[in-house]
């Protein structure tokens, strides 16, 4: 295929939008496009369930350029359509409207989607997904009304729906499966601290319970767990995971994790699939980490940008292994926490804290048995996080001891 072809995106996220800009800012003078389904500018997504959700901000504040700023630099926007199909061999993607558009090079950036329960009533009115702008907006409209909400999983975005909603002044309950909030993630001690953080500030969990149908005449009016018991509900929001669009990629005979192994488009460090001249970037790759030596999919916004940067260098024939260390954020009432790093599911760990939770303000680490720090997080410790990385990027070994001795500053760990 002719380079005159342009480099064409597919998902006007985050990850596509970083892309295409880091493209113009190393020299590319070549034809951009990024295709996107929704008919938004392209925008990023944690403003959605922080500051919209506490009515704050308004989403707009969430979109990434102006239409101006695409036009300036030759970026070609085709919103509000689908890509319904790819085709390696001869360097094309099929839209929704029949058409094909050729490419020199592809990325996709499909992003994920969330995970919906298939549970009786789960078509109902007032049962929400979190994800797009739509989303966010129709839940800070539902959130305005202070009614009773019930939220169905205990992860980031059903913490921080709560948060929102409660902050809010509506009645909360959170319905969770495992045995406390952020079990996955974080394991069950601080996942026990973040539950018990979020009932000082009024709200209530049923955890060990999974929903088995919701209750209602077009609209939802209550929750039914396994166990029998209904939760009157006004309003739910269900975050129970999300799974990556990696569909197109695995029609046209492009490597893909099972779900098994955590899903995603499979890359190697300098994101390049298994098809020429196809890379990926965002929520929906997983790939060969040169730092951790093991593969990886992140779902957080701090990768979006990575991944979209490395991207761009690997287009443009620089040498790229795309080795940021994973970061996250949040923000839950009063609390802020920033964390960095990767624990493999199913791994053993030690986590060792440094400083008093009940303060406010403490810190977590999670060490491998050969006392490696795998992951840090801080709660209101502002300024940080950079020396949390580093303790990980150095591979040395720690004393759990000084590490949880405050007096110790962590750059002699």
């Amino acid at each position: 295929m002719s380079a005159e072809q342009p480099i064409v995106i597919v998902g006007a996220s985050l990850a596509g939008e970083t892309a295409a800009r880091k493209l113009r800012q190393e020299g590319y003078e070549g034809g951009i496009v990024l295709i996107g389904s929704e008919t938004e500018l392209p925008y990023e997504r944690p403003p959605l369930s922080k500051e919209v959700l506490l009515g704050k901000k308004d989403t707009s504040t969430a979109t990434l350029h102006d239409q101006d700023w695409y036009d300036e630099h030759n970026v070609t926007l085709r919103l509000g359509t689908t890509v319904t199909a790819l085709d390696p061999a001869n360097h094309t993607v099929t839209l929704d409207d029949g058409s094909q558009q050729p490419y020199s090079k592809l990325v996709i950036a499909t992003g994920s989607r969330p995970r919906h329960l298939d549970v009786p009533g789960g078509d109902l009115d007032g049962i929400h997904y979190l994800r797009t702008v739509q989303d966010s907006q129709a839940v800070s409209a539902a959130f305005a009304k202070q009614q009773r909400v019930v939220v169905v999983g205990a992860g980031w975005i059903g913490l921080e729906s709560a948060a929102a909603a409660r902050s809010r002044g509506s009645e909360v309950t959170v319905v969770e499966p495992q045995s406390t909030a952020l079990a996955s993630v974080m394991g069950e001690q601080i996942g026990n601290m973040f539950a018990d953080f979020h009932r000082q500030h009024g709200v209530e969990f049923r955890f060990g319970q999974g929903v088995e149908g919701f209750e209602g005449t077009g609209s939802v009016t209550g929750v039914r767990l396994a166990g029998g018991e209904v939760i009157p509900a006004d309003v739910v929001i269900v975050g129970v995971g999300v799974v990556p669009n990696s569909e197109l990629a695995a029609e046209a005979g492009i490597e893909v994790a099972t779900p098994e192994n955590g899903g995603g488009i499979v890359t190697g460090a300098d994101l390049r699939t298994s098809a020429e001249d196809v890379y990926a970037a965002g929520d929906v790759v997983r790939w060969d980490h040169p730092f951790f030596g093991r593969s990886i999919r992140v779902e957080h916004w701090q990768n979006a940008k990575d991944s979209g940067s490395a991207v761009a260098k690997a287009l443009v024939g620089q040498d790229v292994a795309q080795d940021a260390i994973p970061y996250f954020f949040t923000d839950q009432f009063d609390l802020g926490m920033e964390y960095v790093g990767d624990v493999p599911r199913g791994a053993s760990y030690q986590v060792v804290l440094r400083g008093d939770p009940k303060s406010g303000a403490y810190f977590a680490f999670w060490l491998d048995d050969d006392r490696h720090v795998m992951a840090g997080m801080h709660v209101n410790n502002w300024d940080t996080i950079d020396a949390i990385r580093d303790l990980i990027r150095s591979g040395k070994q720690v004393d759990p001891e000084r590490l949880a001795d405050p007096a110790v500053d962590l750059s002699e760990v």
